[in-house]
Parts: structure tokens; C-alpha cells; sequence
């Protein structure tokens, strides 16, 4: 496994380090991403974790690729903002669109470099998914008909036997968002998208735990660990 790190917007006022993982064997090209909105303080955590958990040899990519954007929003992220403007609607609306920020240009250009099969952009949002359909904590958002859709409902079924609060359990929206870095992805290569959000009102430490477990569950899936 070799670590290799890199500037996304590097020649702009909004550069943030990624980081492009390989494994020892041909795999599938997987990409996360987190921090679009400054706020969401978990989620970066959990995305800078994984990162420190790679280098230390806790956790191991075999095949393919991972690239990794810990906090996309350096700018949000110093503030403690969600992001003005709104990062996640600054991205094209349809396949021959065009993105609205340097942020959005630029992941826009590593996604088409790279073309991964899947991608995950993790959020938290309020409300407990469980408790009232029409909240996002605690959820897996993807497009309806995506082909990651067996998958994201499977990694939802294993995680939630772990959980013994049946209020904290995850589930499905099948749901698009214009402008968002899942639809655009989706859309433009064929990614398999999802957007995973916990909690705000839930243990800061626990909802690390739960997004470094939902990206672990989509790695192994995937065939990369």
C-alpha cells in the first residue's frame, strides 16, 4: 500500500490536501470526500481518522485506489460555518454543466482524472432519520435507481444490528439533490453516489465511529480492503 499526498485548488485561495491510497492489486478506484460544509465537524474527523488509521497500518487498502479529501472547506471549516456560498449547490446541474466555485472546479477535474466507481460524501444533518422520515441523521442518501442501492441497504442492515438504540439506526432516502457533489458525480461518470449524515444531536465521538465505520463497510464491499 503506498500513501501519496497531493493540493486539491492548489493554485487558488481554497487549497486543502488530498490524499490518493493504492493497493498492491488491480481494483475498483473509490473516493471520499468530506468537509464541503465547515460545520459538519464529525464527519471531517472521521474522514482525517481514516487517513491517520492508513498511515499507521490499522487499516489496509489491497486493491485499487482510495483517494481520500479530508476537509474540502478550509475556509467554512475556520469559521465553523456550513459554507456562503452553499458548496454543495455549486456544482453542476446537468452532465455538460458547469460548477459555480474553484472548490467545486477542482474536485470536478480530480473525480474526471481518476473516474471512481464509487464515492462517498460524508454530512451530518439534524433529526433523527427513525424517528421522522422526513430528517436526514442518521441516513444514507442516494439517487433513486442507482445500482448502489442493494449495497447501501445492506451496509444499513449490517451496521444497525450493531446499534443497540433502535432510535439511532440508519436508513435509506432515495432522493436527488441539484447541485450537490453526489448528483454530479452520478451524473457525469456513473459513480455509484451516496451522501452518509449523522446526527448533530448525537456523541461527537459516536458519530465519528459511525461514519468510519459506514466508509469501512463500503470499502470492504467495494473489494478494496
Amino acid at each position: 500500500m503506498i500513501i501519496e499526498n497531493y493540493t486539491l485548488a492548489s493554485s487558488t485561495s481554497h487549497a486543502t490536501p488530498y490524499y490518493v491510497i493504492s493497493g498492491g492489486l488491480p481494483g475498483p478506484v473509490f473516493m471520499v470526500v468530506s468537509g464541503i460544509h465547515g460545520n459538519e465537524t464529525a464527519s471531517i474527523r472521521a474522514a482525517k481518522n481514516i487517513v491517520n488509521h492508513l498511515r499507521q497500518g490499522e487499516l489496509y487498502i489491497y486493491r485499487g485506489t482510495l483517494i481520500i479529501v479530508p476537509l474540502m472547506n478550509q475556509k467554512a471549516y475556520r469559521k465553523r460555518i456550513r459554507g456562503v456560498p452553499d458548496l454543495n449547490r455549486t456544482f453542476p446541474r446537468t452532465r455538460n454543466g458547469s460548477a459555480k466555485h474553484p472548490l467545486s472546479v477542482a474536485l470536478l477535474q480530480l473525480v474526471r482524472r481518476y473516474r471512481p466507481t464509487w464515492y462517498l460524501d460524508l454530512h451530518e444533518a439534524n433529526g433523527l432519520s427513525q424517528r421522522n422520515p422526513k430528517r436526514l441523521g442518521q441516513s444514507i442518501i442516494i439517487k433513486p435507481g442507482s445500482q448502489g442501492t442493494v449495497t447501501a441497504r445492506r451496509i444499513i442492515k449490517d451496521i444497525n444490528r450493531t446499534i443497540a438504540n433502535t432510535s439511532y439506526h440508519f436508513n435509506i432516502r432515495l432522493r436527488e439533490r441539484p447541485g450537490s457533489s453526489r448528483a454530479a458525480v452520478s451524473r457525469i461518470i456513473g459513480a455509484k453516489a451516496f451522501t452518509v449524515e449523522t446526527c448533530w444531536s448525537l456523541d461527537r465521538d459516536l458519530r465519528i465511529r459511525y461514519q468510519i465505520d459506514i466508509v469501512s463497510r463500503f470499502l470492504r464491499s467495494a473489494g478494496l480492503m
